[in-house]
């Protein structure tokens, strides 16, 4: 009986929940004539269905024909055409769909119903009924296309933070790389050279990194390894780092810079204070369906609260990196920050993303 101006046509999900809602409510409809007088119940039922369901195919049907008539000619047009045009058609499905109800209930069932407008009550019955149930999926289907525009809007303020992100980080990195390459062009000329060749690489994989929403895990590692490297030019026999990333998670699609505001945070706040420096493990493994991120420092750890409430001017990164993450995967995504629990101390930055269910990934490794 209803109109389907939904989104999606006919997605399996949509279809069945619009098949088993027209049944109840036809059922509804066949026992409420049943009890003003109509006789036999499951008879006041299955002709109700037959008008229902007919109505439904001819108005839905009438909408998908306009609105993808519309779509050629205005590129607009779907999933509802809008009510100037939707009127006439319901209009005319609710006429034609009760002439088709009626002769298959002559025909399969042997009832012979007077044609519509021959009885008032039976025009207003199916009128009301067909309009009804039109406006109810009519009104669904609005809230569910606000919905999608709600969550395009935050993923799109979740990309504009990620370039913004971006803005913030790459003139620190840059300047200082820079001023460090100045001082090795004469003291280090090799030095020079390898400094040179990874901001080179950095500077590549972060354009790429900048055009896409998603890149393999590999791409994201090997943005991380030239960080480091440049790092370490920086940072001489003070910065260790170990990268481990199973061959079988390479290619497991991540959002671009999500590791690199926890790998800046390690060496910013943990190991460069220290006078003897540390060591950083960047790692990734599987649990379940469950991709798991490690950002490991032996550096001089947490201040107190720093995983609930960033202090000004500190945690920018790891909170963009948070509402990012609620963005594109709600509560099945999360960050922790963490004591290291062993004897070197430091801080632990723990990602988890949800796998894919199709993603070509092997067995959990440990850390």
């Amino acid at each position: 009986m209803p109109a389907l101006p939904a989104a999606r046509f006919y997605s399996p999900n949509r279809l069945l929940t619009i098949l088993i809602f027209n049944q109840l409510f036809c059922t509804l409809i066949g026992v409420a004539l049943w009890l003003a007088g109509s006789a036999g119940l499951l008879l006041n039922i299955l002709v109700s269905m037959f008008i229902g369901n007919a109505v439904w195919l001819l108005v839905d049907g009438g909408r998908w024909l306009v609105g993808s008539t519309l779509m050629r000619w205005t590129g607009q047009g779907l999933p509802w055409p809008g009510y100037r045009w939707m009127l006439p058609v319901i209009g005319l499905g609710v006429i034609g769909g009760y002439e088709l109800g009626r002769q298959l209930s002559h025909l399969l069932l042997g009832v012979h119903l007077a044609p519509m407008f021959s009885r008032g009550s039976t025009l207003v019955v199916t009128a009301v009924a067909g309009l009804t149930a039109t406006l109810f999926w009519h009104a669904t289907a609005m809230l569910q296309k606000h919905r999608a525009e709600a969550e395009s809007a935050r993923r799109l303020a979740a990309e504009t933070q990620l370039r913004l992100l971006q803005s913030q980080l790459e003139p620190h990195m840059l300047f200082n790389t820079l001023a460090n390459l100045r001082v090795l062009i004469s003291l280090d000329p090799p030095r020079a050279q390898q400094m040179l060749d990874r901001l080179i690489g950095f500077l590549r994989s972060t354009l790429g990194a900048s055009r896409v929403e998603s890149h393999p895990l590999q791409a994201e590692f090997d943005r991380i390894a030239d960080y480091l490297a440049l790092m370490a030019v920086r940072m001489g026999p003070r910065l260790a780092c170990e990268l481990d990333l199973p061959p079988a998670l390479a290619r497991v699609p991540v959002p671009p810079l999500l590791l690199q505001p926890l790998v800046e945070n390690a060496i910013q706040h943990g190991l460069e204070p220290q006078v003897a420096g540390g060591r950083i493990e960047v790692r990734a493994r599987r649990e379940a369906d469950t991709l798991v991120l490690t950002v490991r420092d032996t550096g001089r750890g947490l201040p107190d609260g720093a995983n609930a409430a960033p202090a000004p001017g500190h945690g920018f990164g790891t909170q963009q990196v948070r509402e990012r993450l609620a963005t594109l995967h709600g509560a099945a995504a999360s960050l922790q920050l963490a004591a290291a629990a062993d004897a070197e101390g430091g801080t632990l930055a723990t990602l988890r993303l949800p796998l894919a269910a199709d993603t070509n990934a092997a067995t959990p490794t440990s850390p």
